[in-house]
């Protein structure tokens, strides 16, 4: 299939109108027209409703999102492997989870300059669910996360475990609010051993799902909140935070996940710089 097709068909999907899509992709709205008849010619299915409100998916359309999307992503990781830039083996592609890139995969990062510069490297941020479902389809070589569910062909190697903990900021001798409590959404897992950890509390004021941005907001403005031990660790010796005694930890594990089908040499060089980066976390 000719890539462009699929990619005027994505077009038309994300403005919902043949019309839009010829401005952004500077085509003919006859040759966005023409491309979409191709597509179904060869599907053999008409994949949009065209009425005077725009385009609409059929249900055969649907079928096919997934499958184009998965086209275009693949063959622009093809395009960016073959053209490497100068000096440069091959490309590695890794994902991760907002919360992991600082520390982790800014050290990682830097180790990697340092140890493979024969390596280039393209990374993105995502969801989990959508990380996941990248290395799956191969537009993904290798995604950092949290929890990491049973997938056909995807391997989940856990690189660190960590603990989430309950500090609050200093001095303790000031007394902390119910309204202090900052909420940081650490996941499912973590939301549904809270709720049984703390089945009474009420919701929180302020919720922050990025825990770097929850840790500056109480900093400034005083309260408590769930954060990664290890993160926190500088905060507590320099005794602006102090861990809540008594209070439940919870177990927060990272894993590396990659394809069966994955070079091992390659994915050899990134594990090790994975490893290193989490120790320096």
């Amino acid at each position: 299939m000719d890539i462009s097709v699929a990619r005027t068909f994505l077009e038309v999907v994300k403005t919902g109108s043949f019309v839009a899509a010829a401005a952004n992709l500077n085509l003919t709205q006859t040759a966005v027209s023409a491309r979409i008849r191709v597509l179904e010619d060869q599907l053999d299915r008409p994949v949009f409703i065209r009425n005077k409100a725009g385009a609409k998916l059929t249900p055969a359309g649907e079928q096919f999102l997934r499958f184009a999307t998965t086209l275009v992503q693949v063959w622009d990781r093809a395009r960016r492997a073959v053209a490497l830039p100068p000096g440069r083996e091959t490309v590695v592609t890794i994902g991760a989870e907002l919360s992991l890139w600082s520390p982790l995969l800014r050290h990682w990062l830097l180790w990697m300059r340092r140890e493979c510069p024969e390596i280039a490297i393209s990374t993105q941020i995502d969801s989990s669910e959508r990380l996941m479902e990248r290395v799956q389809d191969g537009s993904l070589d290798v995604a950092v996360l949290y929890a990491a569910p049973r997938r056909p062909g995807v391997i989940a190697e856990l690189l660190f475990e960590e603990k989430l903990v309950l500090a609050r900021t200093t001095p303790a001798s000031r007394p902390l609010a119910p309204e202090d409590q900052v909420h940081i959404d650490w996941g499912e897992e973590f939301a549904a051993s809270y709720q049984a950890a703390f089945p009474d509390q009420p919701n929180a004021v302020v919720s922050i799902s990025y825990g770097p941005l929850a840790l500056e907001y109480i900093l400034a403005a005083g309260g408590s909140g769930y954060f990664r031990e290890g993160f926190i660790r500088p905060y507590l010796e320099e005794g602006r935070l102090q861990l809540v005694p008594d209070s439940p930890e919870f177990s927060y594990s990272a894993y590396v996940v990659h394809s069966t089908k994955a070079d091992q040499g390659v994915m050899a060089r990134i594990r090790t710089g994975l490893r290193a980066a989490a120790g320096a976390s």
